[in-house]
């Protein structure tokens, strides 16, 4: 979920924008999501007001909005969110920038990510932001920081993924998944992706050299070795996951998934941390981490055509709870997009 301790700008109390809006903690959208008015934010000298045109959720999105597992707190407030929604990722136009700023100027497209994003003005700091890919609409680009970025770094900088090397990736149908699949692919890596029947196709066509059905094979039984596992489902064992390694190869923890309220599946990954230094293979995990040079790089990914974001659905703004009840039923392929109306 990257560092997020950036705090949110001061308000000018004389102008009033729609917002999604959260009071409280709470696992169920529904329950704790709605749409109200805040006040607008106004810029310190080291930020940029954008005018958000679009947004999208991904499962950080739900981790921010019920406060689980518990640890997260001790950034998004303790007895309840300190700021004002979940959403982090945007697609807009430069508002205003502060005294302070250099490199954008209103009216500049730009994309990445903020604390509050789910409204229709955001204060965002400028190493956050980097101009919006100009083949993408806004709604595309708005899906792509938070989950693009995990995956490049997952895929590039954890993985070290190579030419002509052997790579599963797990829960590739997923946000982070598509992303990690086209990035490994265009890395010239034979990839095996791992999804559920209806998404198979949809993941070949990302460009994935070997699919495996979940649901209907184990993905682990049939004695192959990769040169790097990218497990972002995080639903097998760590044991499980290490005998489908080469002797040297590299497994990169993204998910981990479980109903415990403390760690939340992250016990997996600090267990493979603590193994790494007394085997030949890498156990790694990472705490991905949000900035302009990544979006960049990912920019020249996107105008190459070697990368696009799979949108699974638009929702306006108004729906964002609905939106995060989608990718909690578990059948979204790639990502989903908030549309914020224009005034």
């Amino acid at each position: 979920m990257g560092n997020m301790s950036e705090a949110t700008a001061p308000a000018d109390a004389t102008a009033l924008m729609t917002a999604v809006v959260q009071e409280r903690y709470g696992a169920e959208p529904e329950a704790v999501l709605r749409t109200g008015q805040l006040a607008r934010p106004r810029t310190r000298p080291d930020q940029v007001l954008v005018r958000v045109r679009a947004s999208s959720v991904d499962r950080g999105t739900w981790h921010t909005m019920a406060g689980l597992p518990y640890p997260v707190r001790a950034v998004f407030g303790l007895r309840r969110p300190k700021y004002p929604n979940p959403g982090r990722n945007l697609a807009g136009v430069v508002e205003a920038v502060g005294a302070d700023v250099t490199g954008f100027a209103p009216g500049d497209e730009v994309y990445g990510t903020a604390v509050g994003a789910f409204a229709e003005y955001v204060a965002a700091r400028p190493d956050r932001l980097a101009p919006k890919p100009a083949g993408l609409t806004f709604e595309e680009a708005a899906t792509v920081p938070v989950s693009g970025l995990t995956a490049l770094q997952a895929v590039r900088d954890e993985g070290r993924v190579q030419e002509g090397q052997q790579v599963l990736i797990t829960g590739a149908a997923g946000g982070v998944g598509t992303f990690a699949v086209q990035l490994a692919h265009a890395g010239g890596a034979q990839v095996t992706a791992v999804a559920s029947t209806p998404k198979l196709d949809a993941v070949r066509a990302l460009g994935a050299d070997r699919v495996i059905d979940y649901t209907r094979e184990d993905f682990l039984a049939d004695g192959r070795r990769y040169d790097v596992i990218i497990d972002i489902a995080g639903n097998r064992g760590l044991g499980e996951l290490r005998r489908a390694l080469t002797p040297r190869g590299r497994l990169i923890i993204t998910g981990g998934e479980t109903d415990g309220p403390w760690l939340g599946g992250t016990d997996r990954q600090l267990r493979a941390q603590m193994l790494s230094p007394f085997t030949r293979q890498h156990l790694g995990t990472f705490i991905s981490s949000e900035h302009a040079e990544g979006l960049r790089d990912l920019t020249a990914f996107i105008d190459a055509g070697t990368l696009k974001p799979v949108v699974d659905h638009v929702y306006p703004l108004s729906e964002t709870a609905a939106a995060v009840r989608h990718l909690l039923d578990g059948r979204v392929v790639g990502k989903l997009a908030l549309a914020v109306p224009g005034r």
